[in-house]
């Protein structure tokens, strides 16, 4: 690996890091938008929770194999589980035996998870910011 690389690898670590917390964000978001819708139009069933997939970035080299990131590969419907039923025969989506299927998402979860991803965020800012600070003093250092 070239001298460079390994100096800035940390950097680009903290950088897909980023980008995964970021992913994880706008999907609990859009998550917690949908906690009460009871009819998607292409589905035609409540709203399922979307769950972020995130893999290791691994690089294989002659020393073996090295990680050297997360990848976000998409998100997904979390089918594990399952929808919440509540008996309204008044709502316009109950079925005949009166009830309404709502959104699998509790909002409690997901605001654990906002705030899991928020402080991920911040925590790879942070190196970010720690990695231009060294880079700073060592340019110094070089005068």
């Amino acid at each position: 690996m070239q001298p460079l690389q390994r100096i800035f690898g940390g950097l680009r670590i903290a950088s897909t890091g980023l980008k995964a917390e970021r992913a994880r964000v706008d999907t609990i978001a859009k998550n917690i938008a949908n906690a009460q819708v009871t009819r998607v139009e292409s589905t035609g069933e409540a709203y399922r929770r979307e769950v972020v997939d995130l893999a290791p970035m691994i690089r294989r080299t002659a020393a073996g194999n090295e990680i050297v990131g997360v990848e976000v590969r998409g998100t997904s419907a979390d089918m594990r589980t399952p929808f919440q039923e509540v008996h309204d025969p008044g709502h316009p989506d109950a079925g005949p035996d009166g009830i309404v299927r709502y959104p699998n998402v509790n909002t409690v979860r997901e605001m654990a998870d906002l705030i899991t991803a928020a402080r991920a965020y911040e925590a790879n800012l942070s190196v970010q910011d720690n990695f231009e600070r060294m880079l700073d003093r060592a340019l110094r250092l070089m005068e």
